[in-house]
């Protein structure tokens, strides 16, 4: 007879086998982070390199250097393992030749008009590195610090921390800023991407990842075209001649910027008969997400190769996603195992607010303030779609 509560013999019995099965299931699931040296930079300082790696194929090497996702292998519908982010195979090479390839970008990512914005009455005037504008944090933004490694962890999700510590005047922007980029990978697949900042006086923050995509694989000779992409907007910002937003939220409906539903990118970005691509020299345009801002990240894009069965779901809690399509890899750069990057061979989805915004009253503020921190947290979420009949 069993006493109610407490277990038998028989149960106790089963308990016994059970449980190095429950700690070995435990062990095989777990995500497990690596930390390794990357090598010297030109100052002879040593960056290094943080696998995060799930038992489901999914991994991820994250560089010091420029907080950069350096690679993201993926398992096909077949169980191919491809890394799906372009770049390079060295550190040396991301300082080098940048490119923005997987970097975290900041202080502020994407455009500010001629470098320029007021707060407070006070105008400030930035770094002017892209067509007379300030593109993503400057000459030496936030892609070319090496970070410090503030910790890693495996477990059931895998993590390290990164910080930099930006001073008071740094590339023009006021303000010391305490920054912090966290990358965690779970066992289903999800890569997050949390960005945070405090600051002792007001300032401007817009970070994100500039990580390029091809799901078909990095270095694939068809490039990303044949990918297809989804984008949950109805509107986007167009932009002037330098690729400045002028202010405007156009309806994406009955133009190439309508990725309400999947579609392969290679439709639209050639068509010159949008004075837009023609501008952009094809995609390379904020879309005002439906969402707008969230608490927790919720979808801004949708990726696909048809072929593998590869997705990648981005999320974030921001209100846009920069849509970019590599328009100025123009065969000059040679990537990983010695490929030949051009225009369309991966894109960028930059979850962020929006281009200009300081100078834009419109548009969602990027104002910082003391004892108010600055916090985006995104997610790369990968998976594999069964095949098409």
């Amino acid at each position: 007879m069993r006493i109610a509560g407490k277990p038998n013999n028989g149960t106790l019995l089963m308990l016994a086998l059970a449980a190095p099965v429950a700690l070995l299931a435990q062990s095989v699931s777990a995500a497990e982070a690596k930390q390794e040296s990357a090598g010297r930079l030109a100052d002879g300082t040593e960056a290094f390199a943080i696998t995060l790696k799930a038992a489901n194929g999914v991994s991820a090497r994250v560089l010091t250097y420029g907080a950069t996702l350096q690679s993201l292998m993926a398992p096909s519908r077949d169980g191919k393992v491809a890394d799906i982010v372009l770049g390079y195979d060295d550190v040396q090479t991301y300082e080098a030749k940048p490119n923005f390839f997987g970097v975290t970008v900041g202080r502020y990512a994407n455009r500010i008009a001629k470098g320029r914005f007021t707060l407070d009455g006070k105008a400030y005037q930035l770094a002017q590195n892209n067509l007379g504008n300030s593109l993503h944090g400057g000459v030496k933004g936030f892609d070319k610090r090496n970070w410090k490694v503030v910790s890693i962890k495996s477990g059931p999700v895998a993590s390290v921390v990164l910080s930099y510590v930006s001073a008071d005047g740094e590339e023009g922007y006021p303000g010391k800023l305490d920054t912090k980029v966290t990358y965690t990978l779970d066992e289903r697949g999800n890569l997050g991407i949390t960005f945070e900042a405090a600051t002792d006086k007001p300032t401007i923050v817009n970070m994100t990842n500039h990580a390029l995509f091809n799901m078909a694989g990095e270095g694939a000779p068809m490039g990303a075209m044949g990918n297809r992409l989804m984008i949950p907007a109805s509107s986007y910002t167009p932009v002037d001649a330098t690729l400045i937003p002028t202010g405007e939220l156009r309806k994406v409906a009955g133009t190439v910027f309508d990725f309400s539903r999947p579609k392969r990118i290679a439709n639209g970005l050639r068509d010159g008969r949008d004075d837009q691509i023609a501008i952009g020299r094809g995609y390379d345009h904020n879309f005002a997400l439906d969402k707008g801002v969230t608490a927790t990240p919720q979808l801004a894009a949708r990726l696909e190769d048809p072929a593998s069965g590869r997705v990648l779901e981005v999320l974030t809690t921001e209100p846009g996603v920069q849509f970019y399509t590599g328009n100025f890899l123009d065969g000059t750069v040679l990537g990983k195992q010695g490929h030949v990057y051009r225009m369309g061979d991966g894109i960028a989805l930059e979850p962020q607010k929006f281009p200009d915004a300081p100078n834009q009253a419109k548009f969602v503020s990027t104002r910082v303030d003391p004892g108010k921190p600055y916090r985006h947290a995104m997610i790369y979420r990968v998976s594999v779609a069964p095949k098409r009949r």
